[in-house]
């Protein structure tokens, strides 16, 4: 009976732990959203959970009243929520938010795949939900938290067969620059970018194209979107929303705010070890997604880095090779 008596008590002790290693909440509340961005707010498909588009808001308006930006749009994401739902449906969890034109749009985005080091440290991600994130240089892992979209870089990947005859992909990748745990986001080379690639590279002969070399070769492959898959850390879109959102951030920075952060992480998996519900301790983890990864784990670079140069020392790659020719 003693014991019961003090059970409440233990669990405020508790939730005010929790709290504690919890970020706090962005000074904007709820009623300081207009009445059409409202709508918009929830935890269903396509909606933007409260605690990602507070701090979302708070980011932006921060950066607008410094000066630093003026875009009317800004960005969010919220890296908890399924990214593949399966039957070729993509989640959407990649927030553009134009308050001065009342306007809001959720798209798909991916999430970083991560890597296992056989052996060392599995922090590999699964194609529906993210389970590992960090910040270490080549973990290939999401890392949440402030950023700003800085310049764009477009670049020439090589030519692929499209209907007609061949087509040049040509990708744009936006680099961001980051706060806290993602201020190392430049060396990292994270950015956002369309999820599409060229594999099995080879040299084709083609003296006339605008991107052969010296010797009249270009690079030709084949074509893969992976809108579904997981990318090297950055934000990855559909080449068609990459269409769209690209254009809105590629001449005028803006602010992208991804949730969550280390602490958030760190708060979460106490609370699933502890047993209790997020709601009660004041956290939020989009339910399907905590339901399959169990709890989320952070890797900083502090813990990550010793383990990542260990395996690289340990298997070092192949010397480069260079492309072979193409037999056709």
């Amino acid at each position: 009976m003693r014991f019961k008596s003090i059970l409440p008590h233990l669990r405020r002790l508790f939730v005010a732990a929790v709290l504690s290693a919890a970020p706090q909440f962005a000074a904007a509340q709820s009623s300081d959203i207009p009445s059409w961005l409202r709508a918009h707010v929830g935890e269903s498909e396509g909606q933007i959970a409260p605690v990602v588009l507070r701090r979302a808001r708070a980011l932006y308006f921060e950066k607008v009243r410094a000066g630093e930006v003026r875009n009317p749009c800004y960005f969010a994401m919220d890296a908890t929520r399924p990214n593949d739902l399966g039957h070729g449906r993509l989640g959407r969890r990649f927030y553009i938010i134009c308050e001065a034109r009342k306007s809001f749009r959720a798209i798909a985005a991916g999430h970083g795949g991560g890597r296992d080091l056989r052996g060392l440290a599995n922090f590999e991600n699964g194609r529906q939900c993210a389970k590992n994130f960090g910040n270490a240089m080549d973990s290939k892992l999401t890392t949440g938290g402030p950023y700003v979209t800085r310049e764009t870089k477009t670049s020439f990947k090589g030519y692929y067969r499209a209907a007609g005859g061949q087509a040049a992909l040509v990708r744009s990748f936006v680099q961001f620059d980051g706060e806290g745990d993602a201020a190392n986001a430049r060396p990292r080379a994270i950015g956002g970018h369309a999820a599409e690639v060229l594999r099995n590279l080879c040299l084709r002969k083609e003296p006339g194209s605008p991107h052969a070399d010296r010797e009249g070769y270009v690079p030709f492959g084949n074509l893969v979107i992976y809108a579904g898959g997981r990318s090297n850390g950055c934000t990855s879109w559909s080449p068609e929303d990459a269409g769209l959102v690209i254009p809105i951030m590629e001449k005028d920075p803006t602010t992208l705010y991804i949730y969550p952060e280390s602490d958030d992480i760190v708060a979460v998996a106490r609370a699933v070890k502890a047993g209790w519900l997020l709601a009660g301790a004041g956290l939020y983890w989009n339910a399907a997604c905590l339901k399959q990864i169990h709890a989320p784990k952070f890797w900083s670079k502090e813990t990550l880095g010793p383990i990542l140069a260990r395996y690289e020392r340990d298997h070092p790659p192949p010397p480069p090779r260079p492309l072979p020719f193409c037999k056709r």
